[in-house]
């Protein structure tokens, strides 16, 4: 096996007196693909398989993906520090007045612009350098770390690096800017080239050294966990984008910069792979999970409604399905949805509220919130704020 310098990368010494890393291009050269890591993607492979069969059970499989995409952008951005939780970014999708000045939802909103914008842009566009700036430039829009002298959508044109309080002293130090163009165009070329490595793989390795490369100088973090869902869609490694890592890399973060680190330290490829494989199979096991049961509630749930609402059962139908996408309302919102009045919308939501499947969150007389708490809690580890 080759040492770790070739293996990985090399420390290049900088005019400023401290050292650099250079990344080797993927893929590592005497990569080993043993029993450990063979026996991980396959489970992995299963699991992912799993989910696709689960998700043809959903009724309606966008909404399962609307949630998805929210639950992934809170724990994502929990990671790098931000304190909002689900709730609060489904608080402010509702328009309470009491979310909307929050900063630390904005940037969770910004994730899931950037990633839909990512997802609609993987019809036209490959996955590579144009279309990671662009979902940056979303990301960061008018939150920190947008500011315009850090350059939001462009390659970094300064030294970053983590840890420490200046580059000498760092943890780790990412390729000097003039370098990160190169590195970013050797990565393209590996995720794109036609070689028998297995998507899973690929993918786990991909991710490693976009944070190596650290292109951006703010929310490479988030952007390269985007990576990973970009590319899932771009394979069409499953026919739904519902496949998010940032769970077990929530649960798991100082293993997941450690596994990191020591790929650079040490050239640590395999150990990383077999965390990045493991965390596939737990989320993919997740999902597939909680699919069975989002099928099992609405059909309870359905039933509720029938059976209590009586002649309010179709609008409370209706109301239901789309909680599904939107599980917290208020009163405005229920009369446009359900294209009803005031009084209508609210005997409605009274009713619903009466027979458990709407919970009011607020104790306030007028504007008030509501929730549909069981779909809610089918969506643990994003509930709380960080």
């Amino acid at each position: 096996m080759l040492n770790s310098s070739s293996r990985a990368g090399h420390h290049e010494q900088q005019p400023g007196g401290y050292r650099a890393f250079m990344p080797a291009p993927l893929p590592p050269p005497d990569l080993e693909i043993n029993d450990k890591l063979q026996m991980l993607l396959s489970e992995a492979d299963r699991a992912i398989g799993r989910l696709d069969g689960a998700i043809a059970l959903v009724p309606d499989p966008d909404q399962f993906v609307f949630m998805y995409v929210r639950r992934e952008a809170v724990l994502s951005s929990q990671i790098e520090g931000t304190h909002a939780s689900l709730m609060d970014v489904l608080e402010y999708e509702a328009l309470t007045e009491q979310a909307e000045a929050r900063v630390d939802v904005k940037e969770i909103v910004n994730y899931i612009a950037a990633m839909e914008h990512g997802l609609t842009r993987l019809k036209t566009l490959p996955l590579g350098r144009r279309l990671m700036c662009e979902v940056h430039a979303l990301l960061m829009k008018g939150v920190r770390g947008g500011e315009p002298h850090k350059t939001p959508g462009e390659f970094r044109r300064s030294q970053n690096w983590i840890g420490g309080a200046s580059p000498s002293t760092a943890r780790f130090v990412p390729p000097p800017p003039e370098k990160v163009g190169d590195c970013f165009s050797d990565l393209e070329r590996f995720l794109h080239d036609d070689s028998n490595i297995p998507s899973l793989i690929k993918i786990g390795l991909a991710h490693a050294q976009f944070e190596t490369i650290h292109p951006f100088l703010d929310g490479n973090g988030r952007t390269g966990r985007l990576l990973i869902s970009f590319w899932l869609v771009e394979r069409q490694i499953l026919r739904r984008p519902l496949l998010y890592p940032s769970l077990f890399f929530k649960e798991h973060r100082d293993a997941y910069v450690d596994r990191l680190q020591e790929i650079r330290d040490k050239g640590a490829w395999e150990d990383w792979l077999s965390f990045f494989l493991d965390g596939i199979a737990q989320v993919a096991n997740e999902a597939t999970a909680r699919a069975l049961d989002i099928v099992q509630l609405r059909e309870k749930d359905r039933d509720q409604v029938v059976n209590h609402l009586g002649r309010r059962a179709g609008l409370g139908m209706a109301l239901l399905n789309n909680l599904f996408m939107l599980p917290v309302v208020q009163l405005k919102g229920v009369e446009k949805i359900l294209g009803v009045t005031a009084p209508t919308a609210s005997a409605l939501v009274n009713r619903m509220t009466d027979i458990g499947i709407l919970e009011e969150i607020t104790g306030k007389e007028r504007n008030r919130v509501f929730v549909y708490r069981a779909y809610m809690n089918l969506f643990p580890g994003s509930l709380e704020r960080s």
